[in-house]
């Protein structure tokens, strides 16, 4: 077994130890975070019962250009160790999109036009969605 198996399949078995749900410390943090740094449009979408499914959530968000794509992720990363002592499992920084992976919580954060172009909430409708307000 190579290396990147290994990672993924200690991904695997640390997601299903470690379930999350909207009330985890984890969650409401980088809501909370993604609030700060006023992001909109914020949703999760619960992805525990779709059997194919790579996480327990999608937390998605809007920023208004890239600073604020990268002020956002930035400030998610830095409260989640803050408050909860945990790293980013996986992080692809982008000018229009940004994504940090938890494991159980991977947090798209988004600028406007791009979020509607890939849609995620369509390629998830099954998945229990939530809005959360913005600051």
């Amino acid at each position: 077994m190579d290396n990147q198996s290994r990672s993924a399949e200690r991904a695997t078995v640390r997601k299903a130890q470690a379930r999350v749900s909207r009330e985890s410390a984890i969650f409401k943090t980088i809501i909370k975070a993604i609030q700060d740094k006023k992001g909109e449009r914020i949703v999760s979408l619960d992805l525990r019962n779709i059997e194919e499914a790579v996480a327990d959530f999608f937390i998605i968000c809007d920023a208004q250009s890239h600073i604020q794509v990268q002020a956002i992720a930035d400030h998610v990363v830095e409260e989640v160790y803050k408050n909860c002592k945990e790293k980013p499992f996986h992080s692809e920084p982008g000018q229009q999109w940004t994504l940090v992976d938890y494991v159980n919580i991977v947090v798209h954060v988004f600028q406007t036009e791009e979020r509607n172009f890939y849609d995620i909430e369509t390629l998830w409708m099954d998945a229990d969605k939530e809005e959360h307000p913005s600051a």
